[in-house]
């Protein structure tokens, strides 16, 4: 009898199959479900082979149609180029205009089949897309597989599926991008081919995260946070149970973090095309490793998802401590601290192994805790506070104010801590965008509420308001005495390098109001870009120095200084807002060059206009001080003068001949000296060095120019005894100014050189008068002769008042 037919020994991976799924006796009882299963999964593999043959099909016809379109116009050309050749007359000139029309129709016939040829290509490239995804969402399991496959099995299978997807839509982009940059007026096959993209992605990650949060609440996460430890309000460290994971479950975990993070990125990939073009293009050209984009800047999905199951756990701890809201931070930093160490050692080499450069697990930890007490705090905790604020706005505000800075100190503190945290993961990334500081920050609640933002400027605001009210009552904070400047008889310009309060001789109250400001503009940099810090900052400390500028305004506009006459108190109330003007212009200034504030105005500058409101209070005040001081020396002084140029009929008693040595100053001129040295010695005093130096020289340019213009030259006549007394007059004038300055005649110019006129030798008097009449002459002469101030007339009538003895 023949010998019965050997039987081929099965193929080796269906030997595998086999020994997989019945490794015992046992397994044999769920072979009919296995049998059903995989006949459902053959059923539809075949009706997506169907599908597939139909869009091929459709293709296909759409392409032959095209092509028999192309051929009729290629013959119609190649006709229509015989006619040409067979024209007789004109053949060369026909030829030429023909041969352009050819060129575009081979052109037009090249472009259909490019674009042909790329549709066929995205076809099916999306389609091998769709197909995977449909597997997935199918085969998503709607009953316990466990009995059936083993859960490696699942999700490995799953996992390669998904994977299969990414890289689909990563051929998908990279065609898109080359498309995009070769041909862009293929807009319409672009944007076709994103719309059904974006249809299964919006299928694909719905379905991929919750298969990611099924394995997590296999492996045992979240942790429970109930224990006896917890209800006490202490918490002790808590297992992570990401890293007791074994062997085979820390695969598993491992394939399904790589497949989250990379579907997360070529949906950003994705999203940053269609956002950005011509700087983004050439970056997604290469896809060979992962790069760190803008998708991961508000977190990895794979640790959000590590943060929303525990979210729910503590929230529970959270109700209990609405009116404490420390603690409710404390407990986040705490979690966020104890699974720092498990976060990093699990989960940055799973972040490497994706190829994710410059992403850190420790930051992206770090991140989602933040986001998740922000949201608890904008769904409960902040919307109470501002019913607490509109509700009480004139009654119990206070306690109302005290919550809102509490809440915000706490705030501020859990901010450094948490970046404390993430500190390491930071370091490792070569820059830091806006939009990730912004992730890192509990701070970021105010970015969507500007409104809550205004509430706590309001509320800074008015706290410093109400404390420097309280400042402003005690008159010492305004008191400037004790702070004595001694010039000497030299100016030495590093006395006029001024930078402290007591430099400035500014009052107490400005060093407190100073420190206020800065107090809350270091609160605002805690907000997490630079509008929201504008934003606050005029809405908190600009708004604070200006109502105290308006004070400074104010108590100089009640001194109402005299035109006839200074008081002492007035002098020295009215230097002391002087000097507080200074002094606050002064830091302003210098914040202005702090890098902290650059670009913060719409000139650079967040203090421009309040810098130039205290430029304009002090000088206003100084020119007010200076016209006074002049006011009462010309009433002081009037009368003598008037009498300027008279002492020369007078007679000397007993023979003598006057010279400066026994000469006295005019008695009429004696009480306004007097006068004019208690004021200039009160002013210096009570001003700052740096204004007291501008404002005694132009007292002294102003005297000068009193008295030189009310003498009446070419009209008086000026005697030996009569010149004598004008010099005298004129050295006791300079003996006030020369404490501050060693040659004070520089600064009554026209004075020192009418009398250097008015005593020149009778011989250089006339020889000098007869060359000022001479235009061509005169200006270089007066030059020669040391005169600078006097022009040529000016000299010729101080010269014909000059009177000689014999």
């Amino acid at each position: 009898m023949p010998s019965p037919p050997r039987l081929r020994p099965p193929p080796a991976s269906v030997r595998a199959f086999l020994d997989a799924h019945f490794a015992s006796p046992d397994d044999l009882a769920a072979a009919p479900a296995l049998a059903e299963l995989l006949r459902r999964e053959c059923a539809g593999l075949d009706a997506s082979l169907r599908r597939a043959e139909a869009r091929l099909g459709a293709a296909a016809a759409s392409w032959l149609a095209r092509s028999a379109e192309a051929r009729a116009d290629l013959l119609r050309v190649r006709s229509r180029g015989v006619r040409v050749r067979a024209e007789d007359d004109g053949a060369e000139a026909a030829r030429t205009v023909g041969l352009p029309a050819l060129v575009r129709e081979i052109q037009r016939i090249d472009t259909i089949r490019l674009y042909a040829e790329a549709t066929l290509q995205l076809e099916a490239l999306v389609g091998n897309l769709e197909d995977v995804a449909f597997s997935i969402v199918r085969q998503a399991p709607k009953f316990n597989l466990s009995s059936i496959l083993r859960k490696s099995n699942e999700t490995e299978w799953k996992q390669g599926k998904l994977l299969h997807a990414v890289d689909a839509v990563r051929d998908i982009e990279r065609e898109l991008v080359r498309i995009s940059t070769s041909r862009p007026q293929w807009t319409n096959l672009v944007v076709a081919v994103d719309s059904r993209v974006d249809k299964t992605l919006s299928i694909l990650r719905p379905q991929a995260l919750t298969d990611y949060r099924a394995l997590l609440a296999s492996l045992g996460w979240p942790p429970s946070l109930s224990s006896s430890d917890t209800e006490k309000d202490k918490y002790s460290q808590i297992p992570n149970p990401l890293v007791l994971m074994n062997k085979e479950n820390k695969e598993r975990y491992s394939q399904s973090f790589q497949a989250l993070c990379a579907l997360q990125h070529v949906q950003g990939n994705r999203e940053l095309r269609l956002c950005q073009t011509a700087e983004v293009t050439p970056a997604l050209a290469d896809f060979k490793y992962f790069n760190r984009t803008a998708c991961f800047d508000n977190g990895l999905w794979a640790i959000d998802e590590l943060v929303h199951p525990i979210a729910s756990r503590m929230e529970y701890h959270f109700a209990k401590w609405s009116e404490q809201p420390e603690f409710i931070f404390t407990l986040v930093y705490k979690i966020t601290k104890d699974f720092m160490d498990g976060v990093d050692d699990v989960l940055q080499p799973l972040i490497d192994r994706a190829r994710l450069v410059g992403l850190s697990a420790k930051e992206s930890w770090v991140t989602g805790m933040v986001k998740m007490l922000v949201g608890y705090l904008e769904r409960q905790i902040f919307p109470a506070l501002v019913c607490s604020y509109q509700d009480h706005a004139t009654v119990g505000k206070p306690e109302v104010d005290s919550s809102w800075m509490h809440l915000n100190d706490v705030m501020i503190s859990f901010d450094k801590r948490m970046q404390l945290l993430a500190d390491s993961g930071i370091q490792k990334i070569a820059s830091l965008s806006e939009g990730l500081s912004r992730s890192l920050s509990v701070f970021s609640i105010y970015t969507e509420h500007p409104d809550w933002l205004q509430i706590w400027a309001d509320v800074e605001l008015s706290s410093a308001q109400d404390k420097l009210k309280s400042e402003m009552e005690d008159e010492t904070s305004w008191s400037c005495s004790g702070q004595h400047d001694q010039l000497g008889h030299m100016e030495n310009s590093m006395k006029f390098l001024l930078s402290t309060r007591e430099d400035y001789k500014a009052p107490p109250v400005c060093e407190f109001v100073i420190k206020t400001a800065l107090s809350m503009v270091e609160r605002g940099r805690a907000l997490p870009n630079r509008g929201m810090q504008i934003q606050y900052n005029r809405s908190s400390s600009v708004r604070f120095l200006n109502d105290f500028f308006l004070v400074l305004r104010e108590r100089c506009e009640a001194l109402q200084l005299s035109n006839t006459a200074l008081e002492d108190q007035s002098l020295s109330k009215t230097s002391c807002a002087i000097n507080a003007a200074r002094y606050c212009e002064n830091v302003l200034r210098e914040w202005d060059e702090d890098t902290t504030f650059l670009d913060m105005g719409p000139h650079g500058s967040l203090f421009t206009d309040e810098i130039s409101f205290l430029v304009k209070l002090g000088t206003n005040y100084l020119e007010q001080i200076l016209s006074s001081v002049l006011l009462e020396f010309e009433d002081l002084s009037w009368e003598y003068v008037q009498n300027i140029g008279s002492w020369s009929g007078q007679t000397i008693l007993d023979d003598q001949t006057l010279d400066e040595e026994n000469a006295g100053v005019s008695p009429g001129f004696v009480a306004s000296l007097d006068v004019l040295t208690d004021r200039t010695t009160k002013l210096k005093r009570y001003l700052n060095s740096k204004d007291f130096l501008d404002l005694w020289r132009s007292i002294a340019e102003g005297l000068d120019y009193f008295i030189y213009s009310s003498i009446q030259w070419g009209e008086v006549s000026f005697s030996d005894p009569g010149v004598i007394q004008l010099r005298v007059d004129t050295k006791a004038l300079l003996h006030i100014f020369r404490p501050f300055c060693s040659r004070p005649e520089a600064f009554l110019p026209f004075l020192s050189e009418s009398l250097r006129l008015l005593t020149m030798k009778k011989s250089d008097a006339q020889g000098l008068l007869e060359v000022l009449t001479d235009d061509t002459k005169s200006d270089n002469c007066l030059k020669q002769q040391g005169l600078h101030h006097v022009n040529s007339s000016q000299a010729a009538k101080i010269l014909s008042s000059r009177k000689f003895c014999g």
